[in-house]
This record gives structure tokens, sequence and C-alpha cells, in this order.
């Protein structure tokens, strides 16, 4: 069965600024005043919020245990796992495969 997807349509004013919706406002943390991070991608553009939650796990990332990953492969093994939930939200919400 495959999940119904909810699209929202925004309009880019003439500054470029868009009004994320309410929804997508609450499901990912963004209050006033939020950053994001923007970037482009093959799929178009990609608006990543810089909220307490992300840095939290940023956090964790920077503390070296004893013996542990060097910063690098900390960061390398990071981006992959934010690449796979962001392909796993696209699937969810595109149905695609």
């Amino acid at each position: 069965m495959i999940a119904s997807v909810k699209l929202d349509t925004v309009r880019f004013g003439t500054k470029g600024q868009v009004v994320i919706p309410r929804r997508l406002r609450k499901e990912f943390e963004i209050e006033d005043g939020t950053r994001a991070v923007v970037e482009a991608t093959p799929d178009g553009i990609l608006l990543k919020p810089i909220t307490a939650t992300s840095i939290r796990r940023l956090r964790g990332i920077l503390k070296r245990k004893p013996g542990g990953k060097i910063f690098a492969e900390e960061m390398a093994e990071h981006k992959r796992e934010e690449k796979e939930l962001e392909e796993a939200k696209y699937v969810r919400s595109t149905g695609a495969r």
C-alpha cells in the first residue's frame, strides 16, 4: 500500500523569499529566525534547516572517544546517513523506488 503524499506549492516573492507551509515548519522544528543550508541538487533546491535538534546531533559527532574514528570518517558516515534519510523521505513522499 502506498501512503498518500501531500504536496504543497509555494510562490517566490520578488526577493526570492518563500513561505514554508506551517505543517512542514512544525515537522522540521522551524521557528522564527531559523537558519538553513541551501544546496543545489540534481532534483532541485534542497533546504536543510539548522535547528536545535540538528545541532545536538552534530555535537555528538564532534566528541571523539578514545580509539574512535577520526573526524573525517565520522563526518563521511554522518553525510551517508543524512543522504539515506533524505532518500527515504523522498521515496515515502513520491512513492518512487
